[in-house]
């Protein structure tokens, strides 16, 4: 080994030393802050505080030199809170399972490792894992890039109690998985109905004639590619280190790009961060002109929607709802404000929630 070699490795272990005892001040003082809680009769309240985590990701991204890319500052700083927090409570995140989804990917990414993650079933079972205390924070899908919005997710927003506290975004990059090698001898194709969206054009040139069957998740897909060695199944790679599969063809969406977003559901409300979203679910009147006059006061008032979604009432009379996203913490007097007037035009109005934009 030559002498450079050695002192550049030897810099590299004196470095480590330092982080490991920068970690540990920093552990000690996210104690502090808990027993701070305590003593101040604050027991009981949100250990996870999504504004305050965004903001410093932000700012550490702001001020990072590199070379480090601003997504490795944001991995590495979530494990560091996300130990950090559990020292003073592990959380327990319920996702759409089973393990291996990509729910699952985005229930670590903003929550980071030290967390107890429970897979659930189905979306409404998110919900439910959520309102009824088993978990204190849910991961749902909402939306995808390509295939639009996650109709479930939608509809179970409207009855439940609880209210969206973030959102995270994830680039989708979807694999043909199965136990052997190759695509001869596969017979049917396993994955989540938006999934098998996304790669109908892969499908129809490579796979053509093999069946098709839409599953409730694709980790779901891939444990049923495990069992079969004639099915296969699109999922991440996620999936496939899980289930032991082999990615026999990788990147097999139809569209670059391809990002899904995800809600955080919670009980306690998110504080303004500095860069917020809010969303609305509004029923809208059977009328002419009627979504005119509920968008109207946000134009009027400088706040930005940034997606307009409808989805048919259940009142069965061609009555929709409409779930707006807009620019903005529902606390600031403008976003106040236009939601007071445009709920003056709207048969219902539910906000449901204002929380950090996606970093």
């Amino acid at each position: 080994m030559s002498d450079t070699l050695k002192q550049l490795r030897d810099r590299i272990d004196d470095l480590d030393d330092r982080l490991l005892e920068l970690l540990n001040e920093r552990a000690r003082c996210a104690q502090e802050v808990g027993h701070y809680k305590l003593s101040h009769g604050e027991e009981g309240g949100p250990i996870y505080r999504p504004e305050r985590e965004a903001q410093v990701v932000r700012r550490l991204q702001a001020a990072n030199g590199g070379p480090l890319p601003a997504e490795a500052v944001e991995r590495l700083f979530k494990e560091v809170m996300s130990a950090c927090r559990a020292l003073e409570q592990p959380l327990a995140v319920a996702y759409l399972g089973p393990a291996g989804t990509y729910s699952e990917m985005a229930a670590q990414k903003q929550f980071g490792q030290s967390v107890t993650g429970l897979a659930q079933e189905s979306i409404a079972d998110v919900f439910r894992a959520v309102e009824s205390g088993q978990a204190h924070y849910g991961v749902v899908p909402v939306e995808n890039s390509t295939e639009g919005a996650v109709g479930r997710s939608l509809d179970l927003l409207l009855n439940t109690p609880l209210l969206i506290c973030g959102e995270v975004t994830l680039r989708i990059r979807h694999n043909l998985l199965r136990k052997g090698a190759g695509l001869e001898g596969i017979r049917v194709v396993y994955s989540h109905y938006q999934s098998l969206g996304q790669c109908e054009r892969w499908l129809d040139a490579h796979l053509p004639g093999v069946e098709r069957k839409a599953v409730e998740s694709n980790a779901q897909a891939a444990r049923m590619a495990m069992e079969d060695a004639a099915a296969a199944a699109i999922a991440g790679e996620h999936a496939a280190a899980r289930y032991c599969l082999t990615i026999v063809a990788p990147g097999i969406e139809d569209m670059a790009g391809n990002t899904t977003r995800f809600l955080v559901l919670g009980k306690e409300a998110a504080a303004p961060s500095g860069r917020d979203k809010t969303s609305l679910a509004i029923h809208a009147r059977n009328q002419p002109g009627s979504l005119l006059a509920l968008i109207e006061p946000f134009a009027r008032l400088g706040v930005g929607l940034c997606k307009l979604e409808s989805r048919p009432a259940r009142s069965g009379s061609w009555e929709y709802v409409f779930f707006i996203d807009l620019e903005g913490h529902r606390n600031e007097p403008r976003v106040a404000q236009a939601i007071e007037e445009a709920k003056g035009h709207a048969l219902s109005l539910k906000v449901l929630g204002s929380y950090p934009s996606a970093l």
